[in-house]
């Protein structure tokens, strides 16, 4: 099942690299081109497509002869053969869609933490896409700079350091000191990475028939069609500023959540400054004690549902590098690109499919719920067993009031159910029809489940969840829940702030 996970999704990706999307043509490390001009990234479809044809023909050919050196060979050696395969493309599909930046970066980042089955030599070559990527030259990132905020960097900031401390799908991020003696991050997006990115999306038919022809247990439109949507969104950085303006003010003071501000006058489409945050990564995190690992699992929980039942929100990103650890569970939530607001009908769907299911155990009231909001087609011949053992998994975590551990079989377990339709039940899936809001919703909880999978995460999910959903009168859960309290109680009204936070937002944008 490991061998053929990774396949899956190793294979995914290097389908989807010669449909969606293409390399930073002609771009080393250094961030020039052999004449000494400044990168550019190739932004026509047809360019972007062929220039990757040959990685997938090379990972073709290698995976023939793997196929005739293992012929003959013991079942062990086949094995052997097969993990080498295995580690050689996904080491050169994460280095090529670290070039690539954009849809397909994305895509890659998105398949490093979504799914736990994968071999451990595969998921860290896909891991550096989790924080870093390689970045643009110095002098290309300073003219962005100076096309969005009318001069040089140099001018603008009272420092401006030129190697970037991070670099992602779309953008890198540079440290600088303002005139005024603020430590920011500011955010510089790659140029021509909309032309790109557009180019890339306009692929989608063929990246489905691609795939399906592949895999026909996998069915990718969902998420493809989520984060074609969100990308697009990504790419207006003054969107993202109004998401975080957002969530700064809504959680401005809290005791273990932090969300860097937003310098408006120092932001753009292009160019996004914020405050300098600093913490632990997340794979440090993973070496930290165990007690200071369920802290940090907490505060993300109690963020991410706090946010969509409380805000109407979230940033819908859940990757590892979007996050700064600090001791005692204080964490630090970055890039709000990929935000998504929820109306208050679909909050009211949410609302309802927790009740009919977990709280009131009805799978009968929940089928017809689903059925009403379009998930399944009316009249559906699924049996109360047949609902409840297929969604009830997605809930099974909050469905009793114990204490139960976040492990890395139940994360891939929960991928295979969401995108694997040769399996049990297939008959559902291929019924199903999810709305958008569920899709955003999946990934979110898929992210989450993966992250809690790799930090082991061990908490009564129930009375945490209690505590976020609106709908049910709870008492406080645990000591992060009774400090939180008292900073609510110290605030004001809570979800009066949060709108009024929302407001402001919005007004800014």
């Amino acid at each position: 099942m490991r061998a053929r996970t990774a396949l899956l999704v190793v294979g995914a990706a290097t389908a989807g690299a010669l449909t969606v999307a293409a390399l930073l043509e002609r771009v080393g490390r250094s961030g020039t081109v052999a004449d000494g001009r400044a990168p550019s990234l190739a932004t026509s479809r047809a360019g972007r497509t062929g220039t990757v044809a040959g990685m997938t023909a090379r990972a073709g050919a290698d995976y023939a002869a793997t196929r005739a050196r293992g012929a003959l060979a013991s079942p062990q050696r086949r094995a052997e053969l097969q993990a080498a395969f295995e580690l050689r493309t996904a080491e050169q599909v994460a280095e090529r869609l670290g070039h690539m930046k954009g849809a397909l970066m994305k895509l890659g980042q998105m398949a490093s933490y979504l799914d736990q089955g994968l071999p451990e030599p595969v998921r860290e070559a896909l891991a550096d896409l989790q924080s870093d990527a390689p970045p643009m030259s110095a002098e290309l990132a300073a003219s962005v700079v100076s096309e969005e905020l009318g001069d040089d960097p140099a001018t603008v900031f009272a420092s401006w350091e030129e190697v970037p401390i991070a670099s992602a799908s779309i953008g890198q991020v540079h440290r600088a000191v303002t005139m005024d003696g603020r430590e920011v991050a500011v955010k510089v997006q790659y140029p021509g990475v909309a032309e790109a990115i557009s180019a890339d999306l306009s692929n989608t038919d063929s990246l489905f028939a691609m795939l399906g022809m592949l895999f026909p247990g996998l069915d990718p439109e969902p998420i493809v069609e989520e984060l074609s949507e969100r990308v697009l969104e990504e790419l207006d950085y003054r969107r993202e500023a109004s998401n975080q303006s957002l969530f700064a003010a809504a959680y401005d003071g809290h005791p273990y959540i932090h969300v860097p501000a937003v310098l408006h006058d120092l932001s753009s489409a292009r160019v996004l400054t914020t405050e300098l945050a600093s913490g632990a990564r997340f794979a440090e995190v993973l070496h930290w004690p165990d007690g200071e690992r369920q802290l940090a699992a907490e505060t993300i929980y109690r963020f991410v549902f706090g946010s969509i039942y409380e805000l109407g929100a979230f940033n819908g990103d859940p990757h590892p590098g979007n996050y700064l650890f600090r001791p005692g569970g204080e964490v630090t939530f970055l890039d709000f690109g990929l935000c998504k607001r929820f109306r208050p009908e679909e909050l009211a769907q949410f609302e309802a499919m927790i009740t009919t299911l977990v709280l009131q155990r009805d799978p009968r009231a929940f089928k017809d719920l689903i059925e009403q909001i379009g998930i399944l087609p009316p009249g559906s011949p699924f049996s109360d067993r047949q609902i409840l053992e297929y969604f009830g998994h997605f809930y099974d975590f909050v469905m009793e009031d114990e204490v139960r551990e976040m492990t890395p079989e139940y994360s891939s377990e929960s991928v295979r159910r969401f995108f694997d339709l040769s399996g049990e039940h297939k008959a559902i899936m291929k019924a199903a029809n999810l709305p958008p809001s569920m899709v955003i919703i999946q990934r979110i909880n898929l992210g989450l489940y993966a992250l809690f999978g790799d930090l082991g995460a061990s908490n009564n999910w129930r009375r945490l969840a209690e505590e976020t959903w609106p709908f049910v009168e709870a008492d406080v859960a645990t000591p992060m829940g009774e400090r939180i309290a008292q900073w609510e109680a110290r605030r004001g009204d809570p979800a009066g702030s949060l709108h009024e936070a929302d407001r402001t937002a919005q007004d800014r944008s």
